[in-house]
């Protein structure tokens, strides 16, 4: 007996959420996870991989990476990944459909584009970040627009004037940025004077604000301000510590602790 086509595409989300929030599975662990059979995994394996959702290697799968990056940008990329996964799955379902949201090129808020790529929602994404953009390739029901400007390679981000001139005429129901440091001061800062620039536009630009930061970024220091954190709603991992928890309410930031599976 045939399943009903809502019944496998049930089972498509289940595999993809299980490979997001635990990288590399067995076939048999996914099938413990979403209570199927082997076969039917398997099966549902091969649909998701030709849709470009998931790579499978020997004896399993693990979500897709996308396409390469900036050596330095990758590795930055796998440091505290369970905190900046559990910080992006906060921030998701935050989202609204048929709104214009602005997502930075920071790490964590890859982890945000690479679930809205696996669950995706009607949205008009606009993003400074080369490797966020190319996460939505061939995605449906996203409209993604991508600003010009100076290709900063460090960050595979675009900065500069022209990027700045074209964020001035655009409005978006929600911002997610995110952080190279967080001072003691209580302000977010930036390793680069163009990056900073163009996050103070974006700050300007948007009804909501987001600062997505994992709990290293706190107490850490930059060269160049971007703005203070009581600007933004910060999403953080429940590593923080009680200092800072306690120094968020102090400079009267609304947070939120996003709890986390292991490492």
């Amino acid at each position: 007996m045939s399943q009903a086509p809502g019944m496998k595409v049930d089972r498509l989300d289940a595999i993809r959420s299980h490979l997001y929030a635990n990288g590399f599975s067995t076939i048999q662990a996914l099938a413990d996870a979403i209570g199927a059979s082997l076969a039917t995994v398997r099966r549902d394996l091969q649909i998701l991989e030709q849709e470009g959702a998931i790579d499978r290697v020997h004896g399993g799968a693990r979500i897709a990476e996308g396409s390469s990056v900036e050596v330095a940008f990758q590795e930055r990329e796998k440091r505290h990944l369970s905190a900046k996964r559990a910080i992006a799955t906060v921030a998701y379902d935050l989202l609204h459909p048929h709104t214009a949201i602005f997502l930075d090129a920071g790490t964590t808020v890859l982890q945000l584009a690479r679930l809205i790529r696996i669950n995706p929602l009607p949205l008009r994404i606009f993003t400074n970040g080369l490797t966020v953009a190319q996460e939505f390739l061939n995605i449906p029901k996203l409209e993604v627009v991508l600003l010009g400007g100076q290709l900063r390679s460090e960050n595979a981000s675009l900065v500069g004037p022209q990027a700045e001139a074209m964020l001035e005429t655009i409005w978006f129901d929600q911002l997610f940025l995110g952080a190279s440091a967080i001072s003691p001061d209580g302000a977010i800062y930036s390793v680069d004077s163009a990056e900073a620039s163009l996050n103070r536009c974006m700050l300007t630009r948007s009804a909501n604000r987001f600062v997505l930061a994992d709990s290293s970024k706190f107490g850490t220091m930059a060269t160049y301000k971007v703005a203070p954190l009581n600007n933004a709603r910060v999403i953080t991992d429940a590593a923080l510590t009680r200092h800072w928890r306690e120094a968020l309410v102090n400079l009267g930031v609304d947070a939120t602790i996003a709890e986390q599976k292991g490492e």
